[in-house]
């Protein structure tokens, strides 16, 4: 496993109608480091956004779609998505603001 530093965890916030609808529920959505784990995930969001508190991480893991060109077959690239519940107490997450 990779040496994976807070600042590598998080690749960039989905942003998705179904991802905007559970904003209310303090509840954001990430697409992140392939190989980080749920601590991981926790310590970068709290390290980047300050004054955030997390309160629970659900992650999934995404296979590559099958594309096509012509007659070449591949695939694309493994993602892996984290939804972050905040606490109560906690801060808003400020690139969400104003969406």
């Amino acid at each position: 496993m990779a040496d994976i530093k807070y600042y590598d965890v998080i690749q960039k916030p989905v942003i998705t109608e179904k991802s905007m609808d559970i904003m209310g529920d303090k509840k954001y959505t990430f697409l992140v480091h392939t190989e980080a784990t749920k601590s991981q995930i926790k310590e970068a969001v709290e390290k980047m956004f300050s004054g955030t508190k997390v309160a629970s991480v659900n992650t999934m893991n995404l296979e590559g779609k099958n594309k096509r060109r012509g007659m070449v077959y591949g695939k694309t690239a493994k993602t892996k998505k984290a939804i972050v519940q905040l606490t109560e107490d906690s801060a808003d997450i400020e690139i969400f603001e104003g969406l």
